[in-house]
């Protein structure tokens, strides 16, 4: 596991966590510009992830306690800030629930904290990598990217949308994700879905704010209330991570609209 930092360190913390079986700079290289206005920005680099490392992302929670280790280490075991995308999200509650390091402002990105027996997470996993792992790693045509590029070319909103979260996945990036082995794809779905990050989570000293994407369904809203105790739920009417492909707007949501950090940003006002 890596963590690339950006900013100055004078400034608060804050820590981003890529989503599934994404790169760290196509899922978050648009926003660090505005970030390390404010923030002393990091970003992860899951283990099996970054091509600078020949490692194995083991499970979720082998990669937890990395990120705790470089927190202590690192920021004497503090953070002013978390953002995580999708599968971030979980990492981002783990933290909180496992309470060895300190966050105060808690984002969790639209995840979909979908939970499931060994079994089961087991069962999809076989399921989803031979379609996923090709898509992800290029190594040959699939039946997915051909639909995926399909709606790209329908010229709406949906395809616009498609075409975005693909680019922030790296699919139409260009880079050879070669370097990302099959098991630790495998072992990354797979160990989301079976570690249970907790219910009512609650620490003192953390405020968790919840990106509710109103358009993946209300039982997502039920799964954050049961996940988290008096969660800030600040609802769009967006699809899933649709507000982190908007760089300046979700920027604004992130430094602005909830007062996580100073009370302007650029020419943007707080409601």
């Amino acid at each position: 596991m890596k963590v690339y930092e950006f900013g100055s360190a004078d400034k608060p913390s804050i820590m981003l966590f890529p989503g599934t079986c994404c790169y760290w700079k196509t899922n978050f290289g648009h926003v660090l510009d505005n970030l390390q206005k404010h923030f002393y920005t990091l970003v992860v680099s899951y283990s099996g992830f970054d091509e600078t490392e020949d490692t194995t992302f083991i499970s979720e929670l082998d990669e937890v306690q990395k990120v705790e280790t470089y927190i202590k280490d690192r920021l004497h075991g503090n953070l002013f800030a978390a953002y995580g995308c999708s599968l971030g999200g979980s990492f981002v509650s783990l933290l909180v629930s496992r309470q060895n390091i300190h966050i105060e402002h808690a984002i969790i990105g639209s995840s979909d904290m979908d939970q499931a027996s060994k079994w089961v997470a087991k069962l999809e996993t076989a399921i989803m990598m031979p379609i996923f792992y090709p898509l992800i790693t290029g190594k040959s045509g699939t039946f997915l990217k051909r639909v995926f590029e399909k709606k790209m070319n329908e010229g709406n909103d949906s395809s616009d949308y498609i075409k975005k979260f693909m680019d922030m996945m790296g699919l139409n990036s260009g880079i050879d994700f070669s370097f990302i082995s099959k098991e630790s794809m495998k072992n990354q779905f797979c160990t989301d879905l079976y570690t249970p990050v907790g219910e009512h989570i609650e620490v003192p000293g953390t405020t968790i704010h919840v990106f509710y994407a109103k358009k993946m369904g209300e039982k997502y809203r039920s799964r954050y209330l049961k996940h988290f105790s008096h969660p800030d739920i600040c609802e769009f009417d967006l699809q899933h991570e649709e507000l982190l492909l908007d760089a300046d707007r979700w920027t604004q949501e992130v430094c602005v609209t909830r007062r996580i950090i100073v009370p302007t940003y650029g020419s943007f006002t707080a409601k």
